[in-house]
Parts: structure tokens; C-alpha cells; sequence
């Protein structure tokens, strides 16, 4: 049995990474791609947070072939990328620190309990918000802001990957992606669209979730700054190898490389 950590000892040690990896943190590509649910990694002393290496595989703990796709699109675009270094079930970056949902911290995942999040103490939810969710943040927005040297408006691109079902609904989703965005269409739109003529594949709008519902790390950091911005669901079992995703990390910069062409792109301009 997994014994709960005490309050005084620290959540990460010198052989935990840092929260976050940068790619290209030279590039004056004015894109900026994040990866939320990168990694599967917890901290060495949480012991997996009670779970099994089997279920750390699985969707609830990260969005996996997320961050292949990412690191392909990087070196095809020569862009800037941030990938997550933590498993979203020690804390999910891609929600609002500061309600503090429950989803946040989940002590529960797809019907799936998480025995080292339960009960957790107000201290325990605020060092991980400290130490993994905040410094991920900052980094963000010092990227976005260093690509304004470059651009009015940089490029916003959040990548991540759904399973084709779900434990709690056992109803099949059949879109191979789908676009989440807000109120922003600059990138949205013409994507789905160039997406779209590769007529074997069926592209959501909004499906299988709404960035109208909760996308906060392109809300907090594109949305509210009036920079160009949108997320992207890949069916996880469409990157089940290194050419998937290859595939797809083409099919991304190609359509990414259409847009970032377009001169009304780049101002800063704001949906509300």
C-alpha cells in the first residue's frame, strides 16, 4: 500500500525534472506550440500516486503520442514548442489554478480513483500549483512575449490526444480530430478546413470537447492577450507509431505554415 507523503516533505527532488521542456527557444517563428498532458511522469516520492504502471499508461495520466507530435512539428515548422513534464493527474495545467476545481487535483479519473490525491491538504493542492502549474505558466507567457519582438500577435497551437472511448461512456467517437476553440476563428477555421481535404478523415468542430467549456492555457494566454489561438484532438489510437504521428505532424505544419501566411493573422485583436 502507498504510503500518503507528508506535508513536509517536498514534492520534487534533484531527480525530478523541471516542469516544463523548451524546444527552439531561439526561433523567431511567431508560433508557440504547448503540450498540457505531455508526460505520464510523476514524482519519484508519490509512487505513482497509488496507481498501477499500467494504469500510468493509460489516457487518464496523459494524452499520449501529444508530445511526438509536438517535437515532429517543432523541427518541421523551426518553431518555439513547451511540453508539460508532469502526469495531469499530479495536477492538470490545462485547468485554472485559482478556482481550484476538481478536476484540477482529481481524486477520481474516468471512474478510476487516484488514491494519493484524496484528501489532499490545502498546503499539499498549493505546492503543486507552486511548483509545477505556476512556473509552467510564466514560461508561456515569457515565450509569447519574446516572439512580440517579432510579431504584434504570435500564434497560439495546443496539441493533445483523446482515447476513442471512455470507462464512464461507452459510446464510440468516431472523429479522427477535432478543432477546440473559443470565440477566436483566425486559426480554427482555415485549419478544419485544410484538414478537410484529406477526405477520409472526419474533423470535429468543437467535438469530442468544446474549447468553448475549458481550454484555460490557450484562454489565459491567447484569448486574453488577443493573439491568434486554438487546440487540436488527435484520436489516440491514430499515433500508435512513430510514422502516425509523423503523419500527422506534416498534415499540422503544412496547414499551420498556409495560415502563418496570411497577413491578417498577425494583430492583436479580441473576440468577445
Amino acid at each position: 500500500m502507498t504510503q500518503p507523503r507528508s506535508e513536509t516533505t517536498p514534492l520534487l527532488t534533484l531527480n525530478d525534472p523541471p516542469p516544463f521542456t523548451l524546444l527552439n527557444p531561439s526561433s523567431d517563428t511567431p508560433l508557440l506550440l504547448i503540450c498540457d498532458h505531455a508526460s505520464n511522469f510523476i514524482p519519484t516520492r508519490m509512487h505513482n500516486l497509488g496507481l498501477s504502471p499500467a494504469q500510468m499508461e493509460e489516457h487518464i495520466a496523459w494524452d499520449r503520442g501529444a508530445a511526438d507530435v509536438v517535437q515532429l512539428m517543432s523541427d518541421r515548422l523551426g518553431c518555439r514548442a513547451m511540453l508539460a513534464n508532469y502526469s495531469r493527474l499530479l495536477i492538470d495545467v490545462n485547468r485554472d489554478p485559482e478556482l481550484d476545481e476538481p478536476d484540477l487535483i482529481p481524486e477520481q479519473s474516468d471512474a478510476q480513483p487516484i488514491p494519493a490525491n484524496q484528501n489532499l491538504s490545502p498546503e499539499q493542492r498549493r505546492e503543486r500549483k507552486l511548483r509545477i502549474s505556476q512556473p509552467y505558466h510564466q514560461e508561456i507567457r515569457r515565450q509569447l512575449n519574446a516572439l512580440t519582438a517579432y510579431t504584434p500577435a504570435p500564434m497560439l497551437f495546443s496539441i493533445h490526444t483523446f482515447s476513442p472511448t471512455m470507462q464512464a461512456c461507452d459510446k464510440p467517437r468516431p472523429w479522427h480530430a477535432g478543432m477546440l476553440w473559443n470565440r477566436d476563428p483566425r486559426i480554427a477555421k482555415p485549419l478544419m478546413a485544410f484538414l478537410r481535404r484529406h477526405e477520409h478523415l472526419l474533423i470535429g468542430d468543437n467535438e469530442p470537447y468544446s474549447g468553448r467549456d475549458f481550454a484555460y492555457s490557450i484562454d489565459r494566454h491567447g484569448h486574453e492577450q488577443g493573439f491568434p489561438n486554438c487546440a487540436i484532438e488527435i484520436r489516440q489510437d491514430l499515433l500508435q507509431t512513430h510514422e502516425d504521428c509523423l503523419w500527422w505532424a506534416d498534415a499540422l505544419a503544412e496547414g499551420l505554415s498556409e495560415i502563418l501566411e496570411q497577413p491578417s493573422l498577425h494583430r492583436i485583436q479580441f473576440f468577445d
